[in-house]
């Protein structure tokens, strides 16, 4: 069966009762049908809550099954007898259509109403949508009705956003031919990739939403002055577009796990992980929760350790890092088209991707972790073999999991694992400190997480930096850095676990809402494009309105 086919065959339970079984109280559940809520209690984590960051190694371009993991992981606890909770991001639409796919997970291992989530769910990417191109409004009516902020058009650096791929928007005219408006160059960033995103994803409240909508860094004046969304006394409305949407999610697994979804920055281009309110939300009402960071644990992780929990407060109890064999035979060298085929020396090859995760999460950061080995139908017993006696020589454990054709059934082993790491020794350190300057930072990621041998800053990224000096301190925030999820480099087909390459920053840019810096590396973009043959392309809607295709 299809995922919609299986998600279909299990029926849910009124998001009501799923709501009672953690405890939340009637006047705190707002109701969007009968399988989905608005949560709007206000979290405060238990002390002794567990928190268990699942990531993985760098993935094919369909993935390697983190979502499916991390549900099936939950639903494992529970049926261990510990009452566990999700909290994971919400799925773009860019994805969705493009090729990856939706983010609900797979098989029997799912979050549901599965077409819901993957689509409009609760409007919050269609609100974060409106709020930040109402900003752009904003923007070039003050231009308009006389520039009083004497804002210089070609120095405005906001983007407008959209959450669909669509390579065409990375540049734009917008005025053109326009009477008294004056023409100016634009692009627009995906939706999961605008500050705005990242800003739902951190803040505590509604007033800290506000005051974070108010700093953001909107464009220069023509004296080299810069212009924050406050100076255009932007924040409450766009805080009245987004209060709702700060609110998260709540749904179920196909488990009955209760699951809290909210917000998706990508980790390729943002800082990818769902938003501090849902994690402690989930730790406020279950012994353990479960969450996940974007694509590999070099981007996803690396944030999540370096941002989130730097701003949050947040310390992972474990860490739960999925590979799976296809992904470790295409990091030794095998072709796409070769993948379903057994090739242990190759396979063997890859290992080094999965090591360098591991010992990053480890080493580095100081937390115990597991590797999750998510099995799929076409892999053989010696491959599986190969990669759990090579993980067992480096002193780990690698447990196969098949979750999504026995949901947490097939979990189960890891999950007793998962709770023995719980007692295990925990240094929990950053990558970098707080008082590092910027481009230290940078290369100490690079360096330390990516296996660098230095970083190379464009000229434009230099000058990037020094021109911040104007608006900010640097060196006091954070980084992220958006670069590629194939490779541990700038370069997608570096695959495997390279060593004594350079990391090329082209760009530095600032997010003062969110509170950090964006270093932009290689070519990576902030507006996607489709494929030749998108997922959309593939996609039928019945005349009942039952939609095929969706995955």
């Amino acid at each position: 069966m299809t995922d919609i086919e299986i998600a279909r065959s299990i029926g849910m339970k009124p998001i009501k009762a799923i709501a009672r079984k953690l405890g939340l109280k009637n006047e705190d559940v707002e109701l969007y049908g009968n399988y989905k809520a608005k949560v709007s209690a206000k979290p405060s984590p238990r002390g002794n809550a567990k928190l268990v960051l699942v990531t993985a190694i760098n993935p094919t371009s369909a993935g390697e099954g983190k979502t499916t993991v991390s549900i099936g992981l939950a639903d494992a606890l529970n049926l261990i007898g510990v009452k566990t909770c999700l909290a994971l991001r919400e799925p773009s639409l860019g994805p969705v259509f493009g090729v990856k796919g939706g983010a609900t997970g797979g098989g029997y291992s799912q979050i549901v109403p599965m077409e819901d989530i993957n689509l409009h769910f609760t409007g919050d990417f269609h609100a974060i949508t409106a709020a930040n191109n109402l900003l752009c409004a904003l923007i070039d009516n003050s231009v308009f009705q006389g520039n009083p902020l004497d804002i210089d058009p070609d120095r405005i650096v906001f983007n407008r956003t959209l959450d669909v791929n669509d390579r065409a928007l990375r540049g734009v005219v917008v005025n053109h031919g326009v009477k008294d408006a004056t023409e100016h160059c634009e692009k627009f960033n995906i939706t999961a990739a605008c500050e705005v995103t990242a800003i739902l994803s951190l803040a505590d409240g509604l007033d800290d939403l506000k005051q974070r909508l108010g700093r953001i860094l909107v464009a220069y004046s023509k004296q080299g002055r810069p212009v924050f969304a406050s100076d255009l006394h932007a924040q409450d409305a766009m805080a009245i577009l987004l209060k709702d949407a700060l609110k998260p999610n709540l749904v179920q697994t196909l488990g009955g796990t209760p699951a809290f979804v909210h917000c998706g920055p990508f980790a390729n281009i943002a800082h990818g992980c769902n938003s501090i309110q849902a994690t402690k939300l989930a730790m406020t009402y279950a012994d353990c929760t479960v969450t996940e960071a974007g694509f590999g644990a070099d981007l996803g992780a690396e944030k999540f350790l370096d941002v989130k929990c730097r701003v949050s407060g947040l310390r992972p109890d474990a860490v739960v890092v999925v590979a799976t064999v296809r992904a470790l035979k295409l990091h030794g060298g095998v072709d796409k088209e070769s993948l379903s085929q057994e090739n242990v020396p190759a396979l063997k090859k890859g290992l080094c991707n999965l090591q360098r995760h591991l010992r990053n999460i480890t080493e580095v950061y100081g937390l115990p972790a597991v590797v999750a080995l998510n099995r799929f139908t076409d892999d053989t017993t010696r491959e599986i073999s190969a990669v759990k006696r090579a993980v067992k020589t480096w002193g780990a454990e690698a447990i196969e999991c098949d979750v999504w054709g026995k949901g947490g059934k097939g979990a189960k082993q890891l999950a007793r694992k998962v709770t023995e790491l719980f007692a295990a020794r925990n240094s929990f350190r950053f990558a970098y400190g707080d008082s590092d300057p910027l481009c230290e930072k940078i290369h100490l990621i690079a360096t330390r997480i990516y296996g660098a041998a230095d970083v190379e800053f464009s000229d434009k990224a230099l000058q990037s930096v020094e021109a911040l000096r104007t608006v900010c301190d640097p060196d006091k925030l954070p980084v992220v850095i958006a670069k590629t999820q194939y490779s541990f480099s700038d370069d997608a087909k570096l695959l495997g676990a390279p060593n004594g390459f350079t990391l090329h920053i082209r760009d530095v840019e600032y997010r003062g809402g969110a509170g950090f810096i964006v270093a932009l590396a290689g070519n990576m973009l902030l507006m996607p494009g489709l494929s030749k043959t998108p997922a959309a392309v593939k996609m039928t809607v019945d005349s009942d309105g039952t939609v095929n295709g969706l995955y």
